[in-house]
């Protein structure tokens, strides 16, 4: 069995780059230097990223997993990690996020093939961060709605400002679907057995501020926020059946 990480969904590939990467080397860097010795000697990336084998789709949503995770399984990883959901919930209109049963029914499938496909492989699932936490630290800052105005996220983010009662019912809306989908994910690892860890809301309940958002688009984490979400989701982090 090759030995090695396969990370599906959005946004965790570049999370655990940072964290595992060696000291003095740019997280953004291709991975060609001498390896650690306590990592795997192989990675597979899957979701919004770039790693030793790319298999990433850019904006991945849950209806990609399944196939991401037909994937991995011919990389034959002994190590899992799986962040899906936040481009579900952010989509250009809150009537366009993916719906509870869909989210349910695509995560179950691709867990069913990471079940059968890697029997021995250890599968983190990571929660969803709360995205709304960026809204409630950035909104009053006129860049922020300037970046968001370019389409970000709108079905959180547009009319930031707004305290109409539409305004504030949707972002409601999209803080309950975020929530929901994050319980969808606990209930799926621990129905697929010992060799699933969820991280217990650990990466949900990171306290973004403004000194962990990124300055140019006010919604992904800068260098210091990744850095503090990759320590959440590193593997030595959780115990495993």
């Amino acid at each position: 069995m090759n030995r090695g990480i396969a990370l599906l969904g959005t946004v965790l590939v570049a999370l655990v780059a940072v964290a595992c990467k060696d000291p003095g080397t740019d997280a953004g860097a291709s991975a060609t230097g001498k390896p650690r010795p306590d990592l795997p000697s192989s990675m597979v990336a899957l979701g919004d990223s770039i790693n030793a084998h790319n298999l990433a789709a850019a904006g991945a949503t849950v209806h990609d997993l399944p196939g991401q995770s037909a994937a991995a399984v011919g990389h034959r990883p002994d190590y899992v990690a799986i962040l899906i959901g936040g481009n579900d919930a952010c989509r250009p209109g809150i009537e366009q996020m993916t719906s509870t049963a869909d989210f349910q029914a695509q995560f179950s499938a691709a867990l069913k093939t990471l079940h059968s496909g890697l029997p021995k492989a250890r599968v983190l699932v990571v929660s969803i961060p709360d995205v709304y936490r960026v809204w409630e630290v950035a909104h009053g800052r006129r860049p922020a709605q300037e970046a968001w105005s370019l389409g970000v996220c709108q079905s959180l983010l547009a009319n930031p400002t707004s305290m109409a009662t539409g305004d504030v019912a949707r972002r409601k809306k999209f803080r309950d679907r975020i929530d929901a989908f994050n319980k969808i994910l606990a209930s799926a690892c621990k129905s697929y057995g010992p060799r699933c860890r969820y991280d217990n809301g650990a990466a949900h309940d990171f306290s973004f501020s403004l000194d962990k958002i990124n300055a140019l688009d006010f919604f992904h984490p800068n260098a210091d926020g990744q850095n503090e979400l990759a320590k959440l989701t590193y593997p030595d982090t959780f115990t495993w059946g």
